[in-house]
């Protein structure tokens, strides 16, 4: 008769939400649940009656009153009368439904994809999503079991181990180069997300969120790609040296008194020696294998002389053998 009169029936039902707390049971302990209770779910939650490991009759956002008749599943797996309205015992669970925001995932050790334009390659990838429940039942009995509450940081090395498994198969099976995936980072997170979500279904998860903020190559690889890129910009050698000697002439034209030594340096020298050589060694330079014509090459030397680029006794000696070789 005591421990009749002890007990405690429960007549409202609510849960307030922590930070980081996905679900928790509600702590019903010995005390039994008034038949008509009030069961409030505040937006951003659900609630799941849970018999022997079963999840009967789950409720979404609103103020809902447990009788058989709401009751479904529950009522049928504990065989209950119609008549019911004695109180019952169930174990409550609930669920936020919050987004989980500003979560980190990267890659522990480099993913191996092969890019069609540099071949094999070893890339790492970092970045940001979020997530929320969707779906109850495979959350409850996949990852909640038995447990009291579950916060984030409980499940979060777990995802993170679908998620690299999922960046691994989305990026090494993708046919897009690198170079491409780097420069639209928006399509590739959209692509992974895709990825992603389909790994964290089996938990009862959606993945809301999935942002790719770093993609890089390892250091080595990196300095490679660095050189072909400046030597893609400076193109040949020829035209590079031909150019800084350009240069190297205006410059010293623009000094006052046409000084070679002051604004010519060594572009302008390695100019004068590429001149020299196409026409007065006997003509490689010229189209074709033919020598190029010499008073055409008297020419470019006058004009570096008047650049200030050769001394008049350098021009006077080139001239003369020059005009030596006409026949």
């Amino acid at each position: 008769m005591f421990d009749f009169l002890s007990k405690q029936f429960i007549d409202v039902i609510d849960w307030t939400e922590e930070p980081g707390l996905l679900a928790v049971r509600y702590p019903i302990q010995d005390r039994e649940i008034q038949n008509g209770a009030q069961l409030t779910v505040r937006e951003g939650q659900m609630a799941a009656f849970i018999n022997e490991g079963r999840v009967a009759d789950v409720f979404g956002p609103g103020l809902h009153t447990l009788e058989t008749q709401n009751l479904p599943l529950l009522t049928s797996l504990m065989n209950w009368d119609k008549a019911f309205a004695s109180p019952f015992k169930s174990d409550i669970y609930f669920f936020s439904q919050k987004e989980q925001i500003n979560r980190k995932w990267g890659t522990q050790q480099p993913v191996t994809i092969r890019d069609k334009e540099l071949g094999p390659l070893r890339i790492r990838a970092f970045g940001t999503y979020s997530f929320r429940i969707d779906d109850v039942a495979p959350f409850a009995i996949k990852l909640m079991g038995t447990l009291e509450q579950l916060r984030v940081e409980d499940i979060e090395p777990q995802l993170r181990g679908a998620i690299a498994t999922a960046l691994a198969t989305g990026l090494g099976g993708g046919s897009t180069p690198f170079l491409d995936l780097a420069g639209n980072q928006t399509a590739l997170s959209e692509a992974l997300k895709t990825a992603v979500d389909s790994s964290l279904a089996q938990w009862g998860l959606k993945v809301t969120s999935f942002f790719v903020e770093s993609l890089s190559l390892p250091e080595e690889v990196q300095k490679h790609l660095d050189k072909a890129s400046s030597m893609r910009m400076i193109g040949d050698l020829d035209r590079y040296a031909k150019f800084q000697g350009a240069e190297a002439i205006e410059a010293a034209a623009a000094q006052p008194g046409g000084a070679a030594g002051a604004g010519v340096g060594m572009g302008a020298g390695l100019a004068m020696g590429q001149a020299m050589a196409a026409g007065l060694s006997g003509g490689g330079g010229a189209a074709g294998g033919q020598a190029e014509d010499p008073f055409a090459m008297i020419g470019r030397l006058h004009q570096l002389l008047t650049a200030g680029a050769i001394s008049q006794q350098e021009f006077d000696s080139k001239k003369a053998e020059l005009l030596g070789r006409i026949r």
